[in-house]
């Protein structure tokens, strides 16, 4: 656990800290230190919330999950009324205050995760059936998704679908019954990009990127650009081209192509080593949660950071049509470091209360010997 701990902590801190320097390298031509600024506040405020998170024990989250829903519904209900939500490229994602922008959608998929931990654990049992296993959190998913879809924000809907799948998938419900809704669910999808326009120019020019490289494609276009023209070692810190207006969003979604274009290959292979860290820690952490409420709760937000990292670095380089989502720990965002950092902390306090329990507890080998490879938190113990 100890392990698990330190290469959480220390991937965490080393993309963190690459953050900080990238983002004041790729915007300080264009608004100086004002982004580097605001990062830091929300830095500050992150590493506050983090630590404050690890601190307490996580399982107090069981008595407020529905406070927490029920908050994160109603800013999404909010944010999508004329003169509270903020208005951004004809979308309508954020509260302001001041200088100062939150989105609620980052904070929703974090409620949503202590939300299904909570429904996991007290439904355990009963979540093969069809009701406790899609009716009841099926409904809760598709309502906290349907409101982040209206904003329009496609990626941050899809992502809060596939963690809330994945751990009703955890909670063990049948496949059976899963997977009927999910095909439904991607249907939709399709039909939904077929219908509109803008989504369909953009998986047009993912496809024909050379095609669309003037146009819809652009953005990823460049992007390539960028990461090529780095090659091994990078052009040098501060030396790239890409982020002189050639690259849109640079400093936020795209940040991982001014890495790839200043710092190289090396780079970006350090920046994959230090997420696939942070995920096999998660996993090692909440294979070994104390209860099944430590186990959901510790795989939701592994996955949340891992899905994003993951759909961010594939939109740039590439692999996946552009969905507009922050490389997690890196992208400029106050809102997604906030709430990621708040997830740290709470992987961090599943990780110390397991360790106090296996000090007080008798080892876990001599629990379930006829399944030794379930999660400690789901094996019964001995009589």
């Amino acid at each position: 656990m100890k392990l698990a701990v330190t290469t959480l902590v220390f991937c965490v801190a080393a993309l963190m800290a690459l953050g900080m320097v990238m983002l004041y390298s790729a915007s300080a031509a264009q608004a100086g230190a004002r982004y580097l600024a605001m990062q830091l506040i929300w830095c500050v405020l992150g590493l506050a919330s983090c630590v404050a998170a690890a601190a307490m024990d996580y399982r107090v989250l069981k008595r407020i999950w529905w406070v927490l829903l029920a908050a994160a519904i109603l800013m999404l209900i909010l944010v999508l009324v004329p003169h509270v939500g903020v208005v951004h490229g004809k979308a309508r994602r954020w509260f302001g205050f001041g200088r100062v922008n939150f989105q609620p959608s980052e904070f929703a998929k974090l409620a949503l995760i202590i939300g299904l931990a909570w429904y996991g654990e007290q439904s355990q049992r009963l979540m093969r059936g069809w009701k406790r296993g899609i009716v009841v959190p099926g409904l809760v998913i598709i309502l906290m998704a349907g409101l982040i879809f209206k904003e329009p924000d496609v990626g941050n809907a899809m992502v809060l679908v596939a963690v809330g799948s994945a751990l009703l998938l955890i909670g063990g419900i049948r496949l059976a019954y899963f997977l009927p809704p999910i095909l439904v669910v991607g249907m939709a999808v399709g039909l939904f990009i077929y219908h509109n326009p803008m989504r369909s120019e953009r998986i047009y020019s993912w496809l024909h990127l050379e095609e669309t490289r003037r146009d819809k494609g652009l953005q990823a276009y460049q992007a390539m650009l960028a990461l090529g023209s780095g090659g091994v070692t990078g052009k040098g810190l501060g030396d790239g081209r890409q982020k002189l207006g050639f690259v849109p969003e640079h400093h936020t979604d795209f940040i991982f192509s001014i890495i790839g274009e200043e710092l190289g290959l090396i780079a970006t292979m350090l920046v994959l080593a230090g997420f696939v860290g942070i995920i096999l820690s998660g996993i090692y952490i909440a294979h070994h949660a104390r209860d099944p409420f430590g186990l959901f709760l510790g795989s939701g937000i592994t996955l949340l950071i891992g899905l994003q990292a993951f759909i961010n670095i594939g939109v740039v380089t590439g692999v996946l049509p552009n969905k507009g989502l922050p490389l997690p720990f890196i992208s400029y965002g106050g809102s997604n470091l906030l709430m990621m950092m708040t997830g740290v902390g709470l992987l961090l306090s599943v990780a110390r209360l397991a360790r106090e329990d296996e000090a007080t507890a008798p080892a876990a080998a001599k629990r379930n010997k006829d399944n030794p490879f379930a999660p400690a938190a789901m094996r019964p113990k001995e009589a």
